[in-house]
């Protein structure tokens, strides 16, 4: 699992109370969970997660064109065996007439869940960095300690702001016209940023490590990272640009932008796990989460290779023309 969408979503899921377990074992008509996902549709979700989630194209962008073309987006109420609506939340002072569960509902959660695949597979990639942190922690690795305070530094400004205006954001913005707007206006900060890199030939050579950059560095990495909270904008995009501005290569860019992530989508996986875990999987089923997070972790193994490799040596821009095409395809097939 920008600081993606997913990160504001769970975050303002953490004011919310987590349906009971009366409530998650009545979605299970026979024991058999009400919507689950087709194995073809776990494995979608799952490749367009681990592959989207560190690319800088916007995981959250493409999920929810997915969300709308495998028709999973459906907001009728789900009903036991009675008739009676299953109840995400029980109608309350609070909530007055309730929230119903429904099937949109369960698939958000379950592609912020099944970033846990996504994680794994940088821990296992980056597992030397990670060690290096550790060490630091025991004062054995001074580099170590220096990396772990930059990646702190970085995720400030982001949670702050995804807890301050998470529901705003989840209410208002988790539409394809957002994302359209969120794909051309990244698409044209990465232009800027490949044209501002080109004109200082030393950054591509560069030699800054993520553990050497200053504190304003990384918080100018991590006002950047606010970006992000806009669906479709990309968390790894920015991270990447605002790497390139504080002075590291395209590579340690993308390295440091993957690092960046482990707090933040760990954070949101858990969150959202935790507050709406149990309605997801009477929902959707225990194998369908199982297969769409082993899908997510390897073809997220696969993308953080590729584009280390690929942005070693020719940049963002082919990024950035995906962005308008997509853009352009979204606007057409849904407003042509």
């Amino acid at each position: 699992m920008i600081l993606s969408f997913s990160l504001a979503a769970a975050l303002s899921a953490s004011a919310q109370t987590p349906p009971s377990t009366a409530q998650s074992e009545t979605a299970l008509i026979g024991g058999e969970p009400l919507k689950e996902l087709s194995t073809r549709d776990a494995i979608i979700l799952g490749v367009i997660e681990g592959v989207t989630e560190f690319l800088p194209i916007s995981s959250t962008g493409h999920l929810i064109i997915a969300g709308h073309a495998l028709g999973l987006e459906s907001e009728e109420p789900l009903r036991d065996s009675a008739g009676q609506p299953i109840w995400y939340k029980e109608p309350s002072k609070k909530y007055p007439e309730g929230i119903p569960l429904t099937q949109k509902l369960a698939v958000d959660t379950y592609t912020v869940v099944i970033q846990a695949g996504a994680i794994i597979a940088v821990v296992l990639i980056y597992w030397g960095r990670l060690t290096g942190i550790l060490r630091g922690l025991m004062g054995q690795n001074t580099p170590g300690l220096r990396l772990l305070r930059n990646i702190i530094i970085a995720c400030v400004p982001a949670v702050a702001l995804g807890l301050t205006f998470g529901k705003l954001i989840d209410d208002y913005l988790f539409s394809i016209e957002a994302v359209i707007v969120a794909l051309i206006s990244g698409a044209v900060l990465m232009f800027a940023a490949e044209r501002w890199r080109k004109q200082r030939p030393s950054t591509a050579t560069s030699k800054l490590d993520p553990a050497d950059l200053t504190v304003q560095q990384s918080l100018g990495i991590g006002l950047m990272q606010c970006l992000a909270l806009w669906p479709g904008t990309s968390r790894s995009m920015v991270t990447m640009v605002g790497g390139y501005f504080a002075g590291l290569s395209p590579a340690r860019s993308a390295e440091f932008s993957f690092l960046v992530g482990l707090p933040i989508l760990t954070g949101a996986a858990l969150l959202k796990g935790y507050k709406a875990g149990p309605a997801m999987i009477s929902v959707l089923g225990v194998p369908s989460v199982l297969l769409g997070s082993f899908v997510a972790a390897l073809s997220a193994a696969i993308a953080v290779k590729f584009l280390v490799s690929y942005l070693a040596r020719n940049g963002l821009g082919i990024f950035a023309v995906y962005r308008l095409v997509l853009a352009a395809l979204l606007a057409a097939w849904f407003f042509g």
